[in-house]
Order: structure tokens, then C-alpha cells, then sequence
């Protein structure tokens, strides 16, 4: 993956959160995967931070945009890697965020892993 598709990645990324478009969210994940974060151990009580299915992340992220949440991402800066790219952003708490996708031949994201300053 070149800077360019990063860059673009991150763009569409971003604009669907701030939009608050589940939808459009999901629509970069695969219907099977791995998405790990230190949210899930919090808001789901599972000890292992993961999520393994495209239905279960619809649940979490639905709750992540609900009405009242003013969740909002700034993107500071965007790292391509090999089929993968880590995107660091500033959240609507001020917390900086970097989360590294790993992509299928489809372009889809089959494993995520989230961290938070």
C-alpha cells in the first residue's frame, strides 16, 4: 500500500465516523474478522478486547455514535504498511488514538487493533 491509498483510506474512514454513518462504517470491515480494543475489555466486560464478527461490530459501533455521544475523529496522521495501514487520530475527549487495519484482497478490514493515550 502506497501513501496515496493510505491517505484515501484514512479520508473515507474518518468522514464516515463524523458523519455517524454505521452503514458506511461497516462497509470497510469484513463479515468475519478480529477487532481488538481496550473499549471492548470496558464496555463489554470481555476479558480478551475482541470482537470476531461484522454483526457484533455493528452492536458496538452503533453505541459508539448513538444520539448524545458527539463523537467526532481528527486524523493526525496516516501509516501505510504491507496490506495494512495505521491511522492516528485525535478523538472528541482529546485522547489520541492509533488503529492499525489489516486488509483482504478485497480491500475489506479482517483484524484491527486499537490503542489510546
Amino acid at each position: 500500500m502506497d501513501q496515496q491509498q493510505a491517505d484515501a483510506i484514512a479520508a473515507e474512514w474518518v468522514d464516515a465516523w463524523n458523519a455517524h454513518d454505521l452503514e458506511r462504517i461497516l462497509s470497510h470491515y469484513a463479515e468475519t474478522l478480529e477487532f481488538i480494543s481496550p473499549l471492548i475489555v470496558e464496555r463489554l466486560g470481555r476479558a480478551d478486547g475482541t470482537i470476531h464478527s461484522k454483526a457484533e461490530l455493528r452492536s458496538y459501533f452503533a453505541a459508539g455514535i448513538a444520539p448524545g455521544t458527539n463523537l467526532r475523529f481528527e486524523l493526525i496522521d496516516v501509516l501505510p504498511g504491507v496490506a495494512s495501514v495505521t491511522l492516528y487520530y485525535r478523538n472528541q475527549r482529546g485522547r489520541t488514538v492509533a488503529e492499525t487495519m489489516f486488509f483482504d484482497p478485497d480491500g475489506k478490514v479482517t483484524r484491527a487493533a486499537v490503542h489510546y493515550h
